[in-house]
C-alpha cells in the first residue's frame, strides 16, 4: 500500500510540473519588467508598439524564449544581442526603421518563422544572404514591402516553404522554382495582371494565392 501511494504522489507531482509547464508556455508577456521576474519561464514575448529598453545581458536571460515580437518599436538598428534566443522560433520586426539585420543573425539556428513587413527601406538582398544562414526557416513575410520584384539571393533560401508577398507592387509572379521546398505563395493585393490570374491553377509545384 505503501508503495501505491509513491507512486501516485510521483505521478501527480509529474502532472503538476508538466501543467505548470504548459502554462508557462502558453502564457504571453507584453511587458518587460514583468518578464525580467522569471525570464527563464517566459516563453511567449510581446513588445509590439512599445519603447524598448533592455540591456545586453537581459536578452541572455531568456533562454526558453520561442516567440518575440517587437513591431511597431521605431527600431534604427535590431539588438545583436537577440543572437542569444537559441531556441526563438517566430520573431516579428514588422514596421521598424531598420536597413540590414545583424551578423550575428544567423545564430537563431531553430528560428521557423520570420515577419519583416511593412519595412520600405530593408536592403532585401543583403537580408536575404544572412537568412540564408538559418537551416530551419520555413515562413518569410515580405508584406507590403513595396516591392515589385525578388532579388535572386531569394533562391538561397532552399529550406523555405511559404512565403507572403501580398500587399506589395508585384506585376507577374516571380520565379520560384528553385525553391524546391516551396509549398506556399502569398501574392494577394499586388497588381498582377488579369490574365495572369488563371495561372494561380498551372502546376508550379506549390500553391499560390492571388
Amino acid at each position: 500500500m505503501k508503495k501505491v501511494i509513491q507512486i501516485l504522489a510521483i505521478i501527480f507531482f509529474l502532472g503538476n510540473a508538466s501543467f505548470a509547464q504548459n502554462n508557462d508556455a502558453d502564457k504571453e508577456y507584453t511587458n518587460i519588467d514583468d518578464a525580467l521576474k522569471n525570464p527563464e519561464k517566459v516563453y511567449k514575448l510581446n513588445l509590439s508598439n512599445q519603447e524598448i529598453n533592455i540591456t545586453n545581458e537581459q536578452w541572455e536571460l531568456f533562454i526558453n524564449l520561442e516567440y518575440l515580437n517587437l513591431k511597431n518599436d521605431r527600431l534604427k538598428q535590431i539588438p545583436k544581442e537577440i543572437s542569444y534566443l537559441k531556441n526563438l522560433k517566430i520573431l516579428d520586426l514588422s514596421g521598424n526603421d531598420f536597413i540590414a539585420l545583424p551578423d550575428e543573425f544567423s545564430n537563431l539556428i531553430n528560428l521557423e518563422e520570420l515577419y519583416l513587413n511593412d519595412e520600405k527601406n530593408l536592403k532585401l538582398p543583403e537580408t536575404l544572404k544572412l537568412l540564408a544562414k538559418l537551416p530551419n526557416l520555413k515562413s518569410l513575410h515580405l508584406e507590403n514591402d513595396n516591392l515589385d520584384k525578388l532579388p535572386s539571393e531569394i533562391e538561397k533560401l532552399k529550406s523555405l516553404e511559404n512565403l507572403y508577398l501580398n500587399d506589395n507592387n508585384f506585376k507577374t509572379i516571380p520565379n520560384l522554382k528553385p525553391l524546391d521546398h516551396l509549398k506556399f505563395l502569398d501574392l494577394r493585393k499586388n497588381d498582377i495582371k488579369p490574365e495572369l490570374l488563371d495561372q494561380r491553377n498551372l502546376n508550379f509545384g506549390f500553391k499560390i494565392m492571388l
